[in-house]
């Protein structure tokens, strides 16, 4: 939750991210970060080199949470967690990655340890995460899956 604040902020997104004016606030602040823009030996080339990282990467993590994007892959995504069984899954911090067996990989923020207990100690794992994390918890496909694909 930390991360997805951090990029709200970033591109001053209040509450719900809209992609027409997140993709406004990332050209402005790639215009007034690309590293092009300062000559060698600038104090501020270093910077903007890592700002620039740092911006395209908030846009795509925040792309990937957007309600437009759950909306456009709904079917895929209930695809996924309806007919493919849990593969494989792990817990880092408030972050629950589940790979499912189609290969598909999601990433669900704000679970916490107990939790995630929880579902290391549920009978079924598929029945308890579509009782208390899908559709509970805020997602994204994982770039993990992106990658190996």
């Amino acid at each position: 939750m930390k991360r997805i604040n951090e990029y709200k902020k970033l591109f001053g997104v209040e509450k719900e991210i809209d992609l027409k004016s997140l993709k406004t606030s990332y050209r402005d602040l790639v215009k007034e970060w690309h590293p092009d823009k300062f000559q060698d030996g600038d104090p501020l080339k270093e910077q903007a080199e890592v700002n620039s990282r740092k911006i395209i990467e908030g846009y795509q993590f925040l792309i990937s949470i957007a309600p437009e994007t759950h909306a456009a892959n709904f079917e895929a995504y209930t695809a996924t967690i309806n007919e493919g069984g849990i593969e494989d899954f792990q817990h880092k911090g408030m972050v629950l990655e589940i790979t499912y067996l189609d290969g598909n990989c999601y990433e669900y923020f704000g679970v916490d340890k107990k939790l995630y207990l929880k579902l290391v100690n549920s009978e079924n794992l598929n029945r308890f995460a579509k009782r208390n994390i899908y559709g509970k918890c805020l997602y994204r496909k994982s770039k993990r899956a992106l990658e190996e694909a």
